[in-house]
């Protein structure tokens, strides 16, 4: 059995959006609690990391159930 090339550089992918947007969101946390106004590109990286990392897992899930009914 062997792993299309693919699903590993995505999954490395989709953890490395996921903690960065998880920093992002302690960041904007800390940066509110203390009054002060995050910048744009901060709040954004955790409005929409996080989807976009689940929906690449989301694929990663269904694209190895799919080559295991294959086989």
């Amino acid at each position: 059995m062997t792993s299309p090339g693919y699903r590993r550089p995505l999954m490395i992918i989709a953890a490395v959006i996921a903690v960065v947007s998880l920093a992002a969101v302690g960041t904007v946390m800390a940066v509110a609690f203390n009054g002060d106004v995050p910048p744009v590109w901060v709040t954004w990286t955790a409005l929409y990391g996080l989807p976009v990392a689940f929906m690449l897992a989301i694929f990663l899930v269904l694209d190895s159930v799919r080559q295991r009914r294959r086989q």
